[in-house]
């Protein structure tokens, strides 16, 4: 049953039939929780069908569903706006068709596939905030695409070359003593981060030795001795030289271990890895093809140039002068090669932040030029930095935060926060443990996930902790709140199948307020991924878990003489509950059974 969908056929044959007029669009919205009803007509936009002011349309049309409708019991009128009850029985038997589903949120298979590529981290830093974000955000709509019935190919392009990896393998190799992970008891991507660090720091002092001696700052980045080791590193290595290569695989391969660490902390996973190292090659092969084509131009010092003026934008260098490669060459390869290995995708979607919407903008625009149609399909979800109370973070001073160290730091303060509650005093070690977990890594990717991607933000870490309020622990604790209404229930052997409650007949504002929302969830779904927004998720969660703690509190359970009225209330709350976990599953969070 669709509510929705009803009221929206009988709006318009009641329009056909009151006014003489076809109603394409129905403006429906939820009811100001200040009012009676459920569901909403905004009545302004029919006044011209009717000749009537908005008021007396809302009426009209109030006065024939009351009378005609399926499923409408009542109405009223605010203002132009036609707030509409929908009949108890109708609640029941949506309430009943819930209780049927077993994997209620899930929509049937439609046959396509999809890419999302999220993370994509350089191999010269561990993971910060900023990938937090990006992970939790790519991971989490590529869940929701697999809710909606796509085939979902989750992949990360690993930038594993370049200048940037060249600065910290200079900085080990000159400043190294050998170091390594086994022998400094670092994690490796932590390791290689120190010595990125350490290349800026170096640089910035021989910049400053060389601008006391009469050299312009932008020369001195040039001349300056570390600088040309990393150049020098970086040509090396696109010839193959077998020393640099054999630097680069060390260096990689701590940071590798390091990232697979992080990831499993996160609890986000990969179909495949692309690694830019081996699709660069592939996007040179389309850069010299492009030149032959007319597509792209060379200029004197043999780099290699797409000259976008004509379609808004402007020129962009695809090879350099010594026959280096860029970002740009190195995405067209990954692309290219991608839409060969899964032929059937319908589309790419690009997890990266707002910083980048033109490098896309070129990226998809090139491609088309090249003759690949499906680069019309290719979407980049951007999304906003995310800033700290003591402000943005920047990697080459080394004052980044690290994943690693904000995980285990919300971990350790849902640890705090929990024993000082007394939550864990029936609880094994083991079960306290994965409850810490489960608490500090919901609060992080809730307080991350609940703002829409395309804005800044602003994570606090104590506010994203706290049990009231808009926050994941608040969410997790309705859940376990829940739990353990049903354990009780089970232990009175309360029967909860829809047979036993259809003949309710009437129910409190509260209960029908619940299913109201619950019956939402497929709705939002869709609305998620067609905004590739994980936010609408989280608001949604927020809301169900809101309108349950208004249920509980206003509504007996246990105290329900009556034993159809008992099990209908145990069967909403446990349709709740699956609609909590399933729906903050979505995001990557766990909800305990107790807490």
């Amino acid at each position: 049953m669709n509510i929705e969908s009803i009221l929206r056929t009988e709006i318009q044959e009641a329009v056909q039939s009151l006014f003489g007029a076809n109603l394409d669009q129905v403006q429906l919205q939820p009811t100001n929780q200040e009012f009676e009803g459920s569901h909403t007509l905004v009545c302004f936009s029919l006044t011209k069908i009717s000749k009537k002011n908005p008021e007396e349309t809302g009426k009209a049309i109030g006065d024939y569903l009351k009378e005609k409708s399926s499923i409408v019991s009542d109405y009223n009128v605010v203002k132009g706006f036609l707030n509409l009850s929908i009949k108890d029985a109708v609640w029941v038997e949506m309430l009943a068709t819930i209780v049927a589903q077993p994997n209620y949120g899930q929509l049937p298979k439609n046959g396509k596939e999809i890419m999302i590529e999220y993370s994509s981290p350089n191999t010269n830093k561990p993971l910060h905030l900023g990938h937090l974000r990006n992970n939790f955000l790519g991971w989490s709509v590529a869940e929701l695409y697999k809710a909606n019935g796509y085939k979902v190919h989750k992949v990360q392009i690993i930038n594993d070359r370049g200048i940037h990896i060249c600065k910290s393998m200079a900085a080990w190799k000159l400043y190294g003593n050998g170091e390594t992970p086994k022998t400094t008891g670092i994690k490796g991507d932590h390791l290689v981060g120190k010595y990125y660090v350490e290349f800026n720091t170096r640089l910035t002092e021989q910049v400053k030795e060389l601008e006391t001696k009469g050299v312009a700052k932008e020369e001195a980045e040039k001349q300056a001795p570390i600088m040309k080791v990393a150049i020098d590193m970086l040509r090396k290595w696109e010839y193959r030289d077998e020393e640099t290569l054999a630097l680069w695989k060390m260096m990689n391969g701590w940071v590798y271990e390091g990232f697979e660490t992080t990831y499993k902390k996160m609890g986000v996973d990969f179909d495949k890895l692309y690694y830019e190292s081996n699709t660069f090659l592939l996007g040179k092969e389309q850069v010299i093809t492009g030149v032959e084509k007319g597509v792209f131009f060379k200029k004197e010092d043999g780099s290699v140039w797409v000259d976008l003026t004509a379609d808004g934008l402007d020129q962009k260098v695809l090879l350099r002068s010594d026959g280096t490669s860029v970002y740009m060459t190195q995405d067209i390869g990954t692309a290219i090669l991608r839409f060969h290995d899964y032929p059937n995708i319908t589309g790419q979607v690009y997890t990266v932040g707002n910083e980048q919407e033109y490098h896309f903008k070129v990226l998809f625009l090139i491609l088309q030029k090249l003759g690949y149609e499906w680069a019309k399909h290719c979407y980049h979800l951007s999304y906003g930095m995310v800033d700290l109370p003591t402000g943005k973070m920047k990697s080459r001073e080394g004052t980044v935060v690290d994943a690693d160290d904000l995980i285990d730091e919300m971990i350790s303060e849902a640890k705090r926060q929990t024993l000082e509650l007394g939550k864990t005093d029936e609880m094994s070690e083991a079960e306290a443990s994965k409850l810490f977990e489960m608490i500090g890594l919901g609060a992080l990717k809730f307080f991350l996930l609940k703002v829409d991607p395309k804005k800044k933000m602003l994570f606090d870490p104590n506010e994203s902790i706290q049990l009231q309020g808009f926050t994941g622990p608040f969410i997790q604790y309705t859940h376990a709140r829940i739990k353990a209404i049903l354990r009780k229930a089970e232990s009175m052997q309360v029967v909860i199948s829809p047979d036993t409650f259809k003949g309710i007949e009437a129910l409190a504002s509260t209960e029908r307020e619940v299913i109201r929302v619950i019956s939402a969830f497929e709705g939002k779904l869709k609305e998620a991924v067609k905004d590739f927004s994980p936010a609408v998720i989280a608001n949604y969660t927020y809301e169900v878990a809101k309108a349950y703690n208004q249920f509980y509190q206003s509504v007996p359970i246990f105290t329900e003489a009556d034993a159809d009225k008992l099990a209908f209330r145990i069967a909403l709350s446990k349709s709740v509950a699956n609609v909590l976990k399933r729906s903050m599953g979505l995001l990557g969070i766990e909800v305990p059974e107790r807490m």
